[in-house]
């Protein structure tokens, strides 16, 4: 069923792939692990979630805060990975991205209990990230499987994906993709916190 699900946010979100991760911290996580961002500094804006700079930290590089507004989504600079924790919306897929959608939060298009999703357009990684959420392993049964990539525990859970798809038809009227407008967060300012000085 989560493959359903992803099949349907790619079609809506115009992604050649989509992968459902448990939440879009881990999705930026993820993604920035693919792109070997350590020793890297990232610029992002200081008001955000503050999930963000720890997923950055955690993936080995250092953040930078950088002081500008943003709505619905923002571009983990020089990376081509985006937080699009706040935007979902038809066609939204940016070429050459790997875009991280949010399904948790009373702020969210889609509201899951918990859930994020990685949009992205390479098939490599793709790959990598079916692998990677799923402590490397493959899409077979367990004892079939045969272990030569750490991964993470971060897939997401089935029933999550079953609740996602059914919801998928809210994002449609008559048949017709609806274009939602991109959300704006209130978030306190993150470089006065002493986790990130």
């Amino acid at each position: 069923m989560t493959e359903m699900f992803e099949e349907e946010v790619a079609k809506y979100t115009g992604a050649p792939y989509a992968v459902a991760v448990d939440s879009c911290s881990n999705a930026i996580f993820l993604s920035l692990m693919w792109n070997n961002v350590k020793g890297l500094t990232i610029s992002i804006p200081k008001k955000t979630y503050v999930s963000v700079p720890c997923s950055i930290i955690n993936a080995g590089a250092n953040v930078r805060f950088m002081d500008y507004e943003w709505k619905g989504y923002y571009r983990l600079y020089p990376t081509e990975v985006y937080d699009a924790a706040l935007r979902f919306t038809q066609d939204m897929y940016v070429d050459g991205t790997m875009m991280c959608l949010s399904f948790t939060g009373h702020l969210k298009r889609l509201k899951l209990s918990k859930g994020g999703m990685i949009l992205l357009d390479n098939e490599d990684a793709y790959n990598w990230l079916i692998r990677a959420r799923s402590n490397g392993r493959r899409e077979m049964p367990y004892m079939q499987d045969t272990f030569d990539m750490v991964g993470w525990n971060f897939y997401m859970l089935p029933e999550l994906a079953v609740r996602g798809y059914m919801m998928m038809r809210g994002m449609y009227k008559n048949g017709v993709p609806l274009d939602f407008p991109d959300i704006e967060g209130t978030y306190s300012d993150l470089s006065l916190h002493p986790a990130f000085k």
